[in-house]
């Protein structure tokens, strides 16, 4: 046996979650000595813990910490109060944390989009992203999510294409001096939005041609929409800066659904990957149940 699992096996039964937990299997398969690293980066985000560590964010952090997650990413970042940004990036700081993503949220904008070219919506584009500036480096972020928007049907594809290249030239203009990039995510959520498969958000990172505008690579939404998953990963391979998470059909922790994590996780690790998965789902079941569920899914998806 090697030393590393001789170690674990022999703490296993005494090193809990830091919580008085009933000694049930389900409790004995995710116990972990405090702060025992999974072989990716795995981030949660703001509820996914709150059964067993309350509604407060901080708190959830630390918790976070404990069971061995270093990252989280919290989407509505730009819609909390300084005094929130500032603790949420003292407590990250304290506990030797990455900040992950958060969005670009311009408001409902985006769903009329940076396709149409119209002025309004890159101004209120261009604003946005130098308020991210500012809330970047309150929690030390260095990633943040952009999606274009819906398509305007009054346009020729190509032409809504250039429409979006060119605000994203103007985005990566105001993060590039910061060392910030913004991850471009394709989504399944409706075929009313313009971006929803990697090798065209590929095409557009290509076009756009700088260090600040990436893929943003959610395995969950591209499952849905194209498949193919590791031959695609690899094909956009030098273009991907950050990952996402969830199974299909549910957009669940792993090990819900039909999307082989443990592989894919496999085949990142072996790639030299040492971003961010950003775990965007739900619970696959409630309380302090679906918490203990979600965490030992992790390892167990981990473990390759």
């Amino acid at each position: 046996m090697k030393r590393r699992n001789f170690i674990r096996e022999a703490t296993f039964g005494s090193a809990l979650l830091g919580l008085s937990f009933n000694q049930d299997s389900q409790a004995q398969s995710v116990a972990k000595p405090a702060g025992e690293l999974f072989r990716l980066n795995y981030a949660p985000h703001d509820g996914m813990f709150s059964s067993h560590a309350g509604k407060v964010f901080t708190d959830q952090i630390r918790f976070m910490a404990d069971q061995g997650f270093r990252a989280i990413e919290d989407n509505g970042l730009l819609n909390r109060s300084l005094a929130e940004q500032e603790a949420i990036g003292k407590t990250l700081s304290q506990l030797n944390m990455t900040m992950g993503v958060f969005v670009v949220d311009g408001g409902d904008n985006w769903k009329i989009s940076l396709t149409t070219g119209k002025k309004d919506f890159l101004e209120n584009f261009l604003a946005t992203c130098r308020k991210c500036v500012e809330a970047a480096k309150r929690v030390n972020a260095k990633w943040m999510t952009v999606v274009p928007g819906f398509f305007e049907r009054k346009l020729p594809l190509d032409i809504q294409t250039a429409n979006v290249v060119e605000a994203l030239r103007r985005g990566a203009e105001i993060f590039e001096p910061h060392g910030l990039i913004m991850v471009l995510e394709p989504l399944s959520d409706t075929p009313e939005l313009f971006l929803r498969h990697a090798p065209q958000t590929y095409m557009i990172c290509k076009a756009v041609n700088s260090p600040s505008c990436k893929i943003l690579y959610d395995v969950y939404h591209m499952q849905r929409n194209e498949g193919h998953l590791i031959p695609t990963i690899e094909q956009c391979w030098d273009e991907i800066a950050y990952f996402q998470i969830g199974d299909n059909p549910g957009r669940k922790e792993p090990t819900t659904g039909e999307i082989n994590y443990k592989n894919i996780f496999k085949y990142i690790h072996s790639k030299g990957y040492k971003g961010v998965m950003g775990m965007e789902h739900g619970n696959s079941m409630p309380g302090k149940e679906g918490e203990l569920a979600l965490i030992k899914a992790y390892r167990e998806s981990d473990q390759f």
